[in-house]
């Protein structure tokens, strides 16, 4: 379908899938087995100036908006969304300085991480607070001009490899959720360490650790915003970045139907191609229908948030659940066409299957995105309800 892109908008979906042709694609198996995470590509991305796409011109960025953002994303999604969180991840990092932070702030980090420099990370996750963000534990107390922080954040996505890091604390546990404050914390900071790297099941090229705070402090001025803002700027910046995830379910959607359909067109069996065969048909017009769906939503919630919009929440949310869901069937479904060989490590699709389930649980699972969805409509038909 035409999505009426601009010229400026095709040219960074043409980059971006050069890169992940002729750099991401022949080296994806290779990370994937090792863990290794993607420095020499990370660096072709930033030689490029991918990563400065979202952010502010006044920044050293290219001005441009989440949708041309998530173009980049779905195309190096295509070949590999391990190395895709990779990119992207930076941005989940970045973009609470970028929306809350001071213009000190901005001009001190967003400049490095839009030239891709140095890359961010974003902690909130802990062992008790996932879903639950008010569980949070972690802890940072004013200590004259400096916050102490003690606590352990878990999963955090670029762990260990990222430089800049915007954790989300409680500095008032009597408030609950309105006691969360969000501060920076810079890699090499004296109480500030790292915990294992994970072994995951997908996504393998990506770094994931634990963040441990013991008695770390940082200066004051490293607070974002004002305290007891923590949970407002997780919220704002997970609506700004799940169409991210779209992108990455819509990416690794068609890379996984291009695998599906070159194979069925040359795997022979009685005497034909099976991709003649009705059965073989059906599944892939499924994939092609639901990824299209997918793409149409995605790309529709990203103009939707780039109009200036500011109740985002719903149409975030479904933009992330639609097309992460469809991700999963469509991977299911491109092993099937392949059959034996597709559960081999040899084929892409084996890969592509295991990578497509984090895409319905993380930066918010999909029954939680569910109950942002329901909890919107109430709003909005009780508003409606009103007006009468």
């Amino acid at each position: 379908m035409d999505y009426f892109l601009t010229e400026n908008q095709m040219m960074i979906k043409e980059l971006a899938r050069q890169i992940a042709d002729q750099r991401i694609m022949p080296v994806r198996a290779e990370l994937d087995e090792k863990e290794e995470f993607p420095w020499e590509i990370i660096k072709v991305l930033a030689d490029s100036d991918l990563m400065g796409l979202c952010y502010p011109e006044e920044y050293g960025g290219l001005g441009g908006g989440t949708f041309e953002n998530c173009l980049a994303v779905e195309e190096i999604s295509r070949a590999c969304i391990g190395v895709s969180v990779c990119y992207a991840g930076s941005g989940l990092g970045a973009y609470p300085i970028l929306l809350f932070g001071s213009e000190e702030q901005k001009k001190k980090y967003i400049p490095d991480v839009a030239g891709g420099r140095k890359l961010a990370a974003f902690g909130l996750t802990e062992a008790n607070a996932g879903s639950d963000a008010s569980g949070i534990q972690t802890t940072a107390v004013l200590d004259g001009n400096e916050y102490i922080i003690n606590g352990t954040k878990q999963w955090i996505t670029g762990g260990g490899e990222a430089e800049i890091y915007t954790v989300i604390i409680m500095t008032d546990k009597t408030r609950g959720s309105r006691g969360a404050s969000a501060i920076i914390v810079e890699k090499g900071t004296p109480g500030f360490t790292f915990g294992k790297k994970e072994k995951k099941m997908g996504i393998r090229a990506s770094a994931t650790t634990e963040l441990i705070f013991s008695n770390c402090r940082v200066p004051k001025e490293n607070l974002i915003g004002r305290e007891g803002m923590g949970f407002i700027v997780a919220m704002r910046v997970l609506d700004r970045t799940r169409p991210g995830i779209g992108a990455q379910s819509i990416g690794l959607c068609q890379g996984a139907l291009d695998e599906a359909v070159n194979y069925a067109r040359e795997r022979r069996q009685f005497g034909k191609p099976i991709i003649s065969f009705q059965a073989v048909q059906h599944i892939l017009a499924d994939m092609a229908t639901q990824t299209e769906a997918a793409r149409a939503l995605v790309y529709s919630a990203c103009r939707f948030i780039d109009s200036g919009a500011k109740d985002i929440s719903k149409v975030s949310a479904m933009a992330k659940v639609f097309s992460s869901d469809v991700a999963m069937k469509v991977t299911v479904d491109a092993v099937q066409v392949l059959g034996g060989y597709g559960y081999m490590r040899d084929y892409p699709v084996e890969k592509m299957m295991r990578d497509a389930k984090i895409l319905q649980i993380y930066e918010g699972t999909n029954q939680i995105q569910r109950n942002v969805i329901g909890q919107e409509l109430i709003k909005e038909y009780a508003g409606k309800k009103e007006k009468r």
